[in-house]
Protein backbone atom coordinates (compact mmCIF):
# COMPACT_ATOMS: atom_id res chain seq x y z
CA UNK A 1 0.00 0.00 0.00
CA UNK A 2 1.07 3.54 -0.70
CA UNK A 3 1.89 5.64 2.33
CA UNK A 4 1.80 9.01 0.56
CA UNK A 5 -0.23 11.91 1.92
CA UNK A 6 -3.24 11.15 -0.28
CA UNK A 7 -3.94 8.07 1.83
CA UNK A 8 -3.81 9.60 5.27
CA UNK A 9 -7.06 9.54 7.20
CA UNK A 10 -8.87 12.78 8.02
CA UNK A 11 -11.87 13.86 10.08
CA UNK A 12 -14.64 15.90 8.48
CA UNK A 13 -17.33 17.16 10.86
CA UNK A 14 -17.03 14.07 13.02
CA UNK A 15 -16.84 11.64 10.08
CA UNK A 16 -13.72 9.58 9.49
CA UNK A 17 -12.43 9.51 5.90
CA UNK A 18 -10.03 6.73 4.95
CA UNK A 19 -8.14 8.89 2.45
CA UNK A 20 -8.05 12.39 0.94
CA UNK A 21 -9.64 11.46 -2.42
CA UNK A 22 -12.99 12.88 -3.49
CA UNK A 23 -15.15 12.44 -6.58
CA UNK A 24 -15.93 15.92 -7.89
CA UNK A 25 -19.51 16.88 -8.77
CA UNK A 26 -20.19 16.40 -12.49
CA UNK A 27 -23.30 17.39 -14.45
CA UNK A 28 -24.84 14.25 -15.97
CA UNK A 29 -28.52 14.85 -16.91
CA UNK A 30 -29.29 11.19 -16.21
CA UNK A 31 -32.34 11.39 -13.93
CA UNK A 32 -35.88 10.88 -15.17
CA UNK A 33 -37.76 13.83 -16.67
CA UNK A 34 -39.35 14.21 -13.21
CA UNK A 35 -35.93 14.59 -11.57
CA UNK A 36 -35.94 11.15 -9.93
CA UNK A 37 -32.58 9.32 -9.64
CA UNK A 38 -32.41 6.10 -11.66
CA UNK A 39 -30.90 2.66 -11.07
CA UNK A 40 -28.11 3.64 -13.47
CA UNK A 41 -27.26 6.48 -11.07
CA UNK A 42 -27.11 4.00 -8.19
CA UNK A 43 -24.55 1.96 -10.14
CA UNK A 44 -22.63 5.08 -11.17
CA UNK A 45 -22.06 6.40 -7.65
CA UNK A 46 -21.58 2.98 -6.09
CA UNK A 47 -18.71 2.22 -8.50
CA UNK A 48 -16.68 5.13 -7.14
CA UNK A 49 -17.23 3.99 -3.57
CA UNK A 50 -16.12 0.46 -4.44
CA UNK A 51 -13.10 1.93 -6.21
CA UNK A 52 -11.78 3.48 -3.01
CA UNK A 53 -12.89 7.12 -3.00
CA UNK A 54 -13.67 8.11 0.57
CA UNK A 55 -16.03 10.96 -0.33
CA UNK A 56 -18.35 11.38 -3.29
CA UNK A 57 -20.06 14.66 -4.20
CA UNK A 58 -23.05 14.30 -6.48
CA UNK A 59 -24.01 16.20 -9.57
CA UNK A 60 -25.97 19.41 -8.95
CA UNK A 61 -29.42 18.82 -7.45
CA UNK A 62 -32.14 21.43 -7.93
CA UNK A 63 -33.74 22.76 -4.77
CA UNK A 64 -37.21 24.02 -5.67
CA UNK A 65 -39.86 23.73 -8.38
CA UNK A 66 -39.86 27.45 -9.20
CA UNK A 67 -36.64 28.60 -10.88
CA UNK A 68 -33.79 26.46 -9.58
CA UNK A 69 -33.60 23.72 -12.23
CA UNK A 70 -30.69 24.18 -14.62
CA UNK A 71 -30.90 21.22 -17.02
CA UNK A 72 -33.40 18.74 -18.41
CA UNK A 73 -33.17 15.39 -16.64
CA UNK A 74 -31.38 17.03 -13.73
CA UNK A 75 -32.13 15.32 -10.41
CA UNK A 76 -33.97 17.23 -7.72
CA UNK A 77 -34.65 17.06 -3.99
CA UNK A 78 -38.02 18.74 -3.75
CA UNK A 79 -40.41 15.84 -3.10
CA UNK A 80 -40.66 12.35 -1.60
CA UNK A 81 -40.28 10.52 -4.91
CA UNK A 82 -36.95 12.19 -5.60
CA UNK A 83 -35.87 11.61 -2.02
CA UNK A 84 -36.65 7.89 -2.29
CA UNK A 85 -34.56 7.69 -5.44
CA UNK A 86 -31.61 9.31 -3.69
CA UNK A 87 -32.05 6.97 -0.74
CA UNK A 88 -31.05 4.07 -3.00
CA UNK A 89 -27.99 5.98 -4.22
CA UNK A 90 -26.85 6.82 -0.68
CA UNK A 91 -27.37 3.24 0.50
CA UNK A 92 -25.28 1.93 -2.40
CA UNK A 93 -22.39 4.26 -1.58
CA UNK A 94 -22.51 3.40 2.12
CA UNK A 95 -22.06 -0.29 1.35
CA UNK A 96 -18.41 0.52 0.68
CA UNK A 97 -18.04 2.80 3.73
CA UNK A 98 -17.70 5.97 1.65
CA UNK A 99 -19.48 9.23 2.43
CA UNK A 100 -21.85 10.92 0.00
CA UNK A 101 -22.53 14.66 -0.21
CA UNK A 102 -25.43 16.05 -2.24
CA UNK A 103 -24.55 19.19 -4.17
CA UNK A 104 -27.47 21.60 -3.93
CA UNK A 105 -27.65 24.17 -6.70
CA UNK A 106 -29.79 26.94 -8.14
CA UNK A 107 -28.96 27.93 -11.69
CA UNK A 108 -30.22 31.48 -11.39
CA UNK A 109 -29.76 33.20 -14.76
CA UNK A 110 -27.92 30.21 -16.28
CA UNK A 111 -30.80 27.79 -16.70
CA UNK A 112 -30.54 25.69 -19.86
CA UNK A 113 -34.19 24.62 -19.72
CA UNK A 114 -36.29 27.53 -18.44
CA UNK A 115 -37.62 30.46 -20.45
CA UNK A 116 -38.01 32.54 -17.27
CA UNK A 117 -35.15 32.94 -14.83
CA UNK A 118 -34.25 34.94 -11.74
CA UNK A 119 -30.96 36.47 -10.64
CA UNK A 120 -29.57 39.16 -8.33
CA UNK A 121 -29.99 41.73 -11.12
CA UNK A 122 -31.61 41.88 -14.54
CA UNK A 123 -28.34 41.33 -16.41
CA UNK A 124 -28.21 39.08 -19.45
CA UNK A 125 -25.53 36.38 -18.99
CA UNK A 126 -22.59 36.16 -21.34
CA UNK A 127 -22.42 33.37 -23.88
CA UNK A 128 -25.05 31.05 -25.29
CA UNK A 129 -27.09 28.22 -23.92
CA UNK A 130 -25.73 24.76 -24.60
CA UNK A 131 -26.81 22.62 -27.52
CA UNK A 132 -27.69 19.54 -25.46
CA UNK A 133 -30.41 17.39 -27.00
CA UNK A 134 -33.89 18.86 -26.51
CA UNK A 135 -32.48 21.83 -24.56
CA UNK A 136 -33.02 25.50 -25.29
CA UNK A 137 -30.47 27.21 -27.49
CA UNK A 138 -29.38 30.76 -28.26
CA UNK A 139 -28.71 33.60 -25.82
CA UNK A 140 -29.72 33.31 -22.19
CA UNK A 141 -32.81 35.38 -21.38
CA UNK A 142 -32.61 38.51 -19.27
CA UNK A 143 -33.48 37.31 -15.76
CA UNK A 144 -35.95 38.91 -13.39
CA UNK A 145 -34.25 40.75 -10.53
CA UNK A 146 -34.96 38.83 -7.34
CA UNK A 147 -37.45 40.33 -4.93
CA UNK A 148 -37.52 39.77 -1.16
CA UNK A 149 -40.10 37.06 -1.80
CA UNK A 150 -37.80 35.36 -4.32
CA UNK A 151 -34.93 35.46 -1.83
CA UNK A 152 -37.15 33.89 0.81
CA UNK A 153 -38.36 31.18 -1.58
CA UNK A 154 -34.81 30.23 -2.57
CA UNK A 155 -33.72 30.02 1.06
CA UNK A 156 -36.72 27.84 1.96
CA UNK A 157 -35.94 25.60 -1.01
CA UNK A 158 -32.36 25.02 0.15
CA UNK A 159 -33.46 24.22 3.69
CA UNK A 160 -36.14 21.79 2.54
CA UNK A 161 -33.75 20.11 0.09
CA UNK A 162 -31.14 19.70 2.83
CA UNK A 163 -33.70 18.12 5.13
CA UNK A 164 -34.74 15.72 2.37
CA UNK A 165 -31.06 14.93 1.78
CA UNK A 166 -30.70 14.01 5.44
CA UNK A 167 -33.82 11.86 5.25
CA UNK A 168 -32.41 10.13 2.15
CA UNK A 169 -29.26 9.15 4.03
CA UNK A 170 -26.79 11.69 2.67
CA UNK A 171 -23.90 12.54 4.97
CA UNK A 172 -24.13 16.20 4.05
CA UNK A 173 -24.75 18.77 1.34
CA UNK A 174 -22.61 21.20 -0.62
CA UNK A 175 -23.96 24.63 -1.53
CA UNK A 176 -22.94 25.20 -5.15
CA UNK A 177 -21.64 28.76 -5.08
CA UNK A 178 -19.29 28.39 -8.04
CA UNK A 179 -19.14 28.32 -11.84
CA UNK A 180 -21.47 31.25 -12.48
CA UNK A 181 -24.63 29.89 -10.83
CA UNK A 182 -26.92 31.81 -8.48
CA UNK A 183 -24.71 32.40 -5.43
CA UNK A 184 -21.79 33.18 -7.74
CA UNK A 185 -24.00 35.68 -9.56
CA UNK A 186 -24.41 37.50 -6.24
CA UNK A 187 -20.65 37.50 -5.69
CA UNK A 188 -19.74 38.71 -9.19
CA UNK A 189 -19.81 42.52 -9.50
CA UNK A 190 -21.04 42.68 -13.11
CA UNK A 191 -24.01 40.36 -12.46
CA UNK A 192 -24.91 41.95 -9.12
CA UNK A 193 -25.90 45.59 -9.52
CA UNK A 194 -28.07 45.68 -6.40
CA UNK A 195 -28.03 48.71 -4.12
CA UNK A 196 -29.67 46.98 -1.15
CA UNK A 197 -27.97 44.88 1.56
CA UNK A 198 -27.11 42.18 -1.02
CA UNK A 199 -25.06 44.41 -3.33
CA UNK A 200 -21.98 46.59 -3.23
CA UNK A 201 -19.07 45.46 -1.09
CA UNK A 202 -17.76 41.91 -0.76
CA UNK A 203 -19.60 41.23 2.49
CA UNK A 204 -22.93 42.28 1.02
CA UNK A 205 -22.39 40.22 -2.12
CA UNK A 206 -21.74 37.15 0.05
CA UNK A 207 -24.57 37.92 2.45
CA UNK A 208 -27.25 35.79 0.75
CA UNK A 209 -24.97 32.74 0.57
CA UNK A 210 -24.16 33.13 4.25
CA UNK A 211 -27.82 33.52 5.19
CA UNK A 212 -28.73 30.36 3.30
CA UNK A 213 -25.79 28.45 4.76
CA UNK A 214 -26.76 29.46 8.30
CA UNK A 215 -30.41 28.51 7.74
CA UNK A 216 -29.42 25.10 6.37
CA UNK A 217 -26.91 24.42 9.14
CA UNK A 218 -29.45 25.30 11.82
CA UNK A 219 -32.07 22.99 10.29
CA UNK A 220 -30.06 19.80 9.72
CA UNK A 221 -28.95 17.25 12.35
CA UNK A 222 -25.66 17.47 14.21
CA UNK A 223 -22.67 16.08 12.27
CA UNK A 224 -24.52 16.62 8.98
CA UNK A 225 -21.83 18.15 6.77
CA UNK A 226 -22.56 21.45 5.04
CA UNK A 227 -19.86 22.68 2.67
CA UNK A 228 -19.50 25.43 0.07
CA UNK A 229 -18.04 25.22 -3.45
CA UNK A 230 -16.41 28.33 -4.95
CA UNK A 231 -14.60 29.10 -8.19
CA UNK A 232 -13.38 32.08 -10.17
CA UNK A 233 -14.18 30.95 -13.71
CA UNK A 234 -17.72 30.24 -14.88
CA UNK A 235 -19.34 27.74 -17.22
CA UNK A 236 -20.29 30.61 -19.54
CA UNK A 237 -17.09 32.62 -19.00
CA UNK A 238 -14.05 30.39 -18.46
CA UNK A 239 -11.63 33.33 -18.55
CA UNK A 240 -13.26 35.23 -15.71
CA UNK A 241 -11.14 35.83 -12.61
CA UNK A 242 -11.88 37.66 -9.39
CA UNK A 243 -10.98 41.34 -9.96
CA UNK A 244 -7.93 42.05 -7.85
CA UNK A 245 -6.61 38.48 -7.85
CA UNK A 246 -5.21 37.44 -4.47
CA UNK A 247 -6.44 40.69 -2.88
CA UNK A 248 -10.02 39.76 -3.79
CA UNK A 249 -9.44 36.20 -2.58
CA UNK A 250 -8.26 37.48 0.81
CA UNK A 251 -11.38 39.67 1.10
CA UNK A 252 -13.71 36.80 0.19
CA UNK A 253 -12.15 34.26 2.52
CA UNK A 254 -11.93 36.79 5.36
CA UNK A 255 -15.70 37.30 5.11
CA UNK A 256 -16.37 33.55 4.92
CA UNK A 257 -14.11 32.87 7.91
CA UNK A 258 -16.89 34.01 10.21
CA UNK A 259 -19.23 31.40 8.76
CA UNK A 260 -17.13 28.45 10.05
CA UNK A 261 -18.20 26.29 7.11
CA UNK A 262 -17.61 22.56 7.44
CA UNK A 263 -15.43 22.79 4.33
CA UNK A 264 -14.70 24.93 1.28
CA UNK A 265 -14.35 23.32 -2.15
CA UNK A 266 -12.20 25.51 -4.41
CA UNK A 267 -12.88 24.51 -8.01
CA UNK A 268 -11.15 25.20 -11.32
CA UNK A 269 -13.89 25.08 -13.95
CA UNK A 270 -11.35 24.86 -16.75
CA UNK A 271 -9.69 21.82 -15.18
CA UNK A 272 -6.22 23.28 -14.59
CA UNK A 273 -5.35 24.09 -10.98
CA UNK A 274 -2.04 25.85 -11.71
CA UNK A 275 -3.59 28.06 -14.39
CA UNK A 276 -6.74 28.96 -12.50
CA UNK A 277 -5.81 28.89 -8.81
CA UNK A 278 -2.29 30.37 -8.68
CA UNK A 279 -1.73 34.11 -8.37
CA UNK A 280 1.20 36.21 -9.55
CA UNK A 281 2.46 36.67 -5.99
CA UNK A 282 2.89 32.90 -5.61
CA UNK A 283 -0.17 32.36 -3.40
CA UNK A 284 -3.12 30.17 -4.41
CA UNK A 285 -6.86 30.42 -3.87
CA UNK A 286 -6.96 27.09 -2.04
CA UNK A 287 -3.92 27.99 0.05
CA UNK A 288 -5.37 31.35 1.04
CA UNK A 289 -8.70 29.72 1.86
CA UNK A 290 -6.91 27.26 4.15
CA UNK A 291 -4.74 29.88 5.82
CA UNK A 292 -7.50 32.43 6.40
CA UNK A 293 -10.54 30.30 7.25
CA UNK A 294 -8.84 27.38 8.97
CA UNK A 295 -11.54 24.99 7.70
CA UNK A 296 -10.90 21.85 5.62
CA UNK A 297 -10.23 22.69 1.96
CA UNK A 298 -10.99 20.51 -1.06
CA UNK A 299 -8.86 21.46 -4.07
CA UNK A 300 -9.96 20.73 -7.62
CA UNK A 301 -8.67 21.13 -11.17
CA UNK A 302 -6.74 18.47 -13.08
CA UNK A 303 -5.45 17.01 -9.82
CA UNK A 304 -5.27 13.44 -11.08
CA UNK A 305 -1.61 14.45 -11.41
CA UNK A 306 -0.47 12.67 -8.26
CA UNK A 307 2.63 14.81 -7.79
CA UNK A 308 0.65 18.07 -7.79
CA UNK A 309 -2.09 16.58 -5.62
CA UNK A 310 0.40 15.38 -3.02
CA UNK A 311 2.21 18.71 -3.03
CA UNK A 312 -1.01 20.58 -2.21
CA UNK A 313 -1.64 18.32 0.77
CA UNK A 314 1.95 18.43 2.05
CA UNK A 315 2.19 22.23 1.66
CA UNK A 316 -1.12 22.71 3.48
CA UNK A 317 -2.83 24.31 0.50
CA UNK A 318 -5.55 21.66 0.66
CA UNK A 319 -6.81 18.84 2.87
CA UNK A 320 -8.62 16.82 0.22
CA UNK A 321 -8.37 16.46 -3.55
CA UNK A 322 -11.35 16.11 -5.90
CA UNK A 323 -11.09 14.69 -9.41
CA UNK A 324 -13.63 14.42 -12.20
CA UNK A 325 -12.97 12.97 -15.65
CA UNK A 326 -10.04 10.91 -14.38
CA UNK A 327 -12.50 9.25 -12.02
CA UNK A 328 -14.86 8.53 -14.92
CA UNK A 329 -12.03 6.77 -16.74
CA UNK A 330 -10.88 5.13 -13.50
CA UNK A 331 -13.68 4.58 -10.96
CA UNK A 332 -11.03 2.63 -9.02
CA UNK A 333 -8.45 5.46 -9.22
CA UNK A 334 -7.59 5.43 -5.48
CA UNK A 335 -7.02 1.70 -5.51
CA UNK A 336 -4.84 1.91 -8.62
CA UNK A 337 -2.68 4.65 -7.10
CA UNK A 338 -2.40 2.87 -3.76
CA UNK A 339 -1.29 -0.34 -5.49
CA UNK A 340 1.19 1.44 -7.74
CA UNK A 341 -0.78 0.73 -10.92
CA UNK A 342 -1.03 3.25 -13.75
CA UNK A 343 -4.49 4.78 -14.24
CA UNK A 344 -6.12 4.40 -17.63
CA UNK A 345 -5.21 7.53 -19.66
CA UNK A 346 -8.07 9.59 -21.03
CA UNK A 347 -8.84 12.39 -23.45
CA UNK A 348 -10.80 15.19 -21.79
CA UNK A 349 -12.82 15.88 -24.94
CA UNK A 350 -14.09 12.30 -25.13
CA UNK A 351 -14.83 11.56 -21.49
CA UNK A 352 -18.11 13.15 -20.48
CA UNK A 353 -20.03 12.81 -17.20
CA UNK A 354 -23.25 12.20 -19.16
CA UNK A 355 -21.88 8.85 -20.38
CA UNK A 356 -22.31 5.71 -18.34
CA UNK A 357 -19.15 4.31 -16.81
CA UNK A 358 -19.48 1.27 -19.08
CA UNK A 359 -19.68 3.53 -22.16
CA UNK A 360 -16.71 5.57 -20.95
CA UNK A 361 -14.56 2.50 -20.55
CA UNK A 362 -15.66 1.15 -23.94
CA UNK A 363 -14.46 4.39 -25.55
CA UNK A 364 -11.12 4.10 -23.77
CA UNK A 365 -10.67 0.46 -24.77
CA UNK A 366 -11.40 1.26 -28.40
CA UNK A 367 -8.82 4.06 -28.37
CA UNK A 368 -6.24 1.77 -26.81
CA UNK A 369 -7.07 -1.18 -29.05
CA UNK A 370 -7.80 -3.15 -25.90
CA UNK A 371 -10.96 -5.20 -25.59
CA UNK A 372 -10.47 -6.44 -22.04
CA UNK A 373 -7.28 -5.61 -20.15
CA UNK A 374 -8.08 -2.39 -18.23
CA UNK A 375 -11.81 -2.63 -17.92
CA UNK A 376 -13.27 -2.30 -14.47
CA UNK A 377 -16.13 -4.68 -13.65
CA UNK A 378 -19.02 -2.63 -12.30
Amino acid sequence: MSTNSLFNQIQLEGHQLSNRLVVAPMTRRSATSAGVPTEAMVDYYQAFARGGFSLIITEGIYTDSLFSQTDLNQPGLVNEEQMEGWKKVAAGVHKSDALIIGQLMHGGALSQCSAKTIAPSAVQPKGLRSTEKDGLTGPFPIPKEMSEEDLSDVKKGYVQAALLASKAGFDGVELHSANGYLFDQFLTPHTNLRTDRYGGNTYNRLRFLMEVYTAVKEAVPAKFIVGIRLSESKVNDLRYRWPGGSTAAVEIFTVLKGLHADYLHIAAEGGNWARECLYGDGSSSSGLAKKITGVPIIANGGLHDVQIAESLISSQQADLISIGRAALANPDWPRRIAEGKSPIPFFKELIKPSLTLQHTQAVLEKLAGNSSGNRMVL
